[in-house]
């Protein structure tokens, strides 16, 4: 799982499910002129709401920030992992709701004096609702609000960029890793001078253009040099790529796995 992926949205989410879990051991409810030597239940003395909104509501939130920090998140019976997430979150708001409008369910329907001294919300329910709202408002607003899709952790400053065909020191995909072996390096049982097998020499980038390290904001489609219309692959936020070559306003670029894409969208990037 890559926690650089994640967005400040689902830092909202982490936040809001730390709040909903903390004010599951505060009180259910309160109840006038009681005495403090009683000791009322907190949320999880009530088994409706524990799995209604307390359940629900982290279930929901560790979905989503799951699927947005796997590279490929898994679509069980083909659901998409985060909207599953999502609906969960909504679904344990709605029930905090519930639980806040009428927190003695049917006490106050035995009597026409029933009412009087029954219990109102405690803290513990004042609290999880309004996490499991937050929580259900980043959910559905981060795909749409720009804000909320910026990345939760920086990418690190990257080394000085090497020229292109160089080798980075340390591990690819950040700026100043190392590979092992090279151009001109002879491998094991090879004469030196000899060529690594399938070993392909860089095309050497146009006009003055000179390779850098970039990072996206946001998750970005990399299309194919030929101009397919679908991606083949998926650049991260959080994750350093090495720009090879322009192309108007767009970039190609090199993944991690020594694939070469057109990056069309490079607004927003972070150069190294």
């Amino acid at each position: 799982m890559n926690i650089r992926s994640l967005t400040r949205g689902d830092g909202v989410v982490i936040g809001a499910a730390v709040l909903l879990f903390i004010a599951s051991f505060l009180d259910l409810y309160s109840i006038d002129n009681v005495p403090d030597s009683v000791d009322l239940p907190t949320l999880w003395g009530s088994g409706p709401v524990v799995f209604s909104v307390v359940l629900a509501g982290i279930i929901g939130g560790a979905l989503v920030v799951v699927a947005r920090g796997l590279p490929q998140a898994p679509k069980p019976a083909g659901l998409d992992l985060g909207q599953f997430g999502a609906a969960f979150t909504v679904f344990a708001a709605w029930s905090a709701l519930g639980n806040i409008v009428d927190v003695p369910g049917g006490f106050d329907n035995i009597g026409e004096n029933a009412s009087e001294g029954a219990p109102t919300p405690g803290i513990g329910m004042i609290l999880a609702f309004v996490a499991t709202l937050l929580m259900a408002a980043a959910a559905l607003a981060t795909p749409l609000v720009p804000a909320l899709k910026g990345a939760l952790l920086p990418a690190p400053r990257p080394a000085a960029p090497q020229p292109y065909g160089g080798q980075p020191q340390g591990g690819y995909g950040y700026p100043g890793a190392q590979q092992p072996g090279g151009y001109g390096q002879p491998q094991p049982g090879q004469p030196y001078g000899g060529q690594p097998q399938q070993a392909q020499a860089p095309q050497p980038p146009a006009g003055d253009f000179s390779p850098f390290w970039f990072a996206v904001p946001v998750p970005r489609p990399l299309f194919a040099e030929d101009g397919s219309p679908t991606p083949i692959a998926e650049l991260a936020p959080g994750t350093w790529y090495l720009a090879v070559e322009q192309r108007g306003a767009a970039l190609v670029a090199q993944t991690q796995d020594g694939r070469r894409g057109v990056l069309q969208d490079t607004s927003g990037i972070q150069r190294g």
